[in-house]
């Protein structure tokens, strides 16, 4: 195992470390206390060793079980936008309406956060007052009807949730959530755990492009921690 092979190292060190110092207190005790040097020095070679141990062991557990990742936006989206997750607003509704008039496939101004935070564990559906409304429209489109008028009011209530789903054949399980603003964790809205993934509800103000904000997607074996630039955040809507 390579944890156990991290902590027999780290107990050798934590050994040779208090070999040391006994030897050094005992080399004093020639001159000076004889019997509370020995004592002392074999109790400070004790204590480093198991210092450096517990040092060592957690160093190599924290390794093990945390991955970090940068988001990514994908490119060129169009209609063009760059004020980031915000209350609908006029300007915002209309502006999804349009991006959901395009009849491709996968439009990436609907689809924004296809491949967001990629890694191999988990994937990520985002839910937005923006793209609840240009989901709506391009659902229509697809299918050959005409665009409908998405409802203003249901869209101003709407908050950002961010759907979990474990990739296909992984086995780090979903136990929580966490977004951070400068260091702060932000307020959950509403969560829910289920087939190893969950829904999380954050306020939009949680995503305001002044600062990075990180995700954590702790899991049961490892935490993913994705980093959103303020760059990034200004191309979500």
């Amino acid at each position: 195992m390579r944890l156990s092979r991290d902590y027999s190292r780290a107990g050798s060190a934590g050994l040779q470390a208090g070999v040391m110092v006994t030897t050094m207190m005992t080399g004093l005790s020639r001159f000076r206390f004889p019997a509370a040097a020995r004592r002392l020095g074999t109790a400070v070679g004790i204590a480093c060793a198991v210092s450096v141990v517990l040092h060592g062991g957690l160093q190599a557990q924290t390794g093990a079980s945390a991955a970090a990742i940068r988001a990514q936006a994908r490119p060129n989206p169009t209609p063009a936008w760059g004020k980031g997750i915000q209350p609908i607003s006029p300007e915002s509704y209309y502006n999804a309406i349009e991006c959901g008039k395009q009849s491709v496939a996968d439009p990436p101004c609907v689809f924004w956060d296809n491949d967001i935070c990629k890694n191999d564990d988990f994937t990520l559906a985002w839910y937005t007052p923006y793209k609840q409304v240009a989901y709506e429209v391009w659902a229509a489109v697809s299918r050959k009807r005409p665009a409908p008028q998405p409802n203003y009011q249901a869209a101003s209530r709407a908050n950002v949730t961010i759907g979990v789903t474990p990739v296909k054949g992984a086995k780090n399980v979903l136990k929580e959530v966490v977004l951070k603003r400068a260091s702060k964790p932000a307020i959950i809205v509403d969560r829910s755990l289920s087939n190893g993934g969950g829904r999380y509800t954050f306020q939009t103000a949680a995503f305001a492009p002044t600062a990075e904000v990180v995700l954590e997607m702790v899991g049961s074996e490892r935490t993913i921690s994705c980093t959103f630039s303020p760059a990034v955040l200004r191309q979500m809507r």
